[in-house]
């Protein structure tokens, strides 16, 4: 811990304090002033300490930072883009989600949804969520966000970029770190996840996918090869966007326990 040093001096103020108390030279009054400025100082050090530590406390305390990207290229119709937000929305409302963000200690979220090179919205800002409360104040932004684009190709790379920035945004320093890509389809724009990986940070980052299958299972087979990284990634698959509350439900609560603690299935 740095040392809290007087300001008329620049040493310590333990120091300081010593000295005054030794010296017997200075008039009484002018001694006196001191001993109080060099009193009001270490008082003030060791607020700006206690905070120091309270603030280093809050940063131990959080479990995961999660950032959320939902697909919104020109492939998912409005009412499909309808039932992703709200599936996200309920999610963050269903009590074994909520039940996993206490047993944690609480989560840091932000979301965005991405569809072409530089079209990424965000849909909601950081926010630590950490009870039924706060987790419902998270779900009714979401559910008043609106759409930003729609005719928009999948650039995957780029959204996975946007989330890498986002993560180093991220108001604390958390055990984990959890990027989410629901996408129901590959990469047609501009550069792919490959590249993404070598151009953004993601140290220490997990990448996960939720899938919309559809009918074939050509887009779980490419963010199987892909989109997935990291410590205990997986893919959680949605077989229509009409199952797509359930999927997101799994794969929150996966995330928020950790792969250790929560099952797949």
């Amino acid at each position: 811990m740095k040392q809290c040093l007087f300001f008329e001096t620049g040493k310590p103020v333990t120091l300081v304090m010593d000295q005054l108390h030794r010296k017997n030279a200075s008039p009484r009054g002018q001694t006196r002033h001191r001993l109080k400025a060099v009193l009001k100082a270490g008082i003030v050090c060791g607020l700006a300490g206690v905070m120091q530590m309270a603030a280093g406390s809050a940063a131990q305390a959080c479990s995961v930072a999660l950032v959320l990207a939902m697909d919104s290229s020109a492939s998912v119709d409005a009412r499909e883009h309808q039932l992703q937000i709200n599936g996200l929305a309920d999610a963050f409302l269903d009590p074994d989600v909520v039940n996993a963000i206490e047993v944690v200690g609480g989560i840091y979220v932000t979301a965005f949804e991405w569809s072409g090179r530089y079209q990424q919205v965000e849909q909601l800002s950081w926010r630590f969520i950490n009870n039924g409360a706060t987790a419902s104040a998270a779900s009714n932004t979401l559910r008043q966000a609106g759409r930003g684009y729609t005719e928009f190709p999948t650039a995957l790379g780029y959204a996975l970029g946007h989330a890498a920035v986002l993560m180093k945004r991220a108001p604390a320093h958390c055990r984990r770190k959890v990027i989410d890509v629901a996408g129901d389809g590959i990469n047609n724009d501009g550069f792919g996840p490959d590249s993404a990986y070598k151009a953004f940070d993601f140290d220490g980052v997990t990448v996960n996918g939720l899938v919309v299958a559809g009918p074939d299972s050509v887009p779980v087979d490419y963010y199987y090869a892909e989109v997935i990284r990291g410590p205990g990634a997986f893919v959680e698959v949605a077989g229509t966007y009409d199952d797509y509350a359930e999927a997101m439900k799994r794969k929150l609560i996966r995330e928020i326990i950790g792969n250790g603690l929560a099952s797949a299935d």
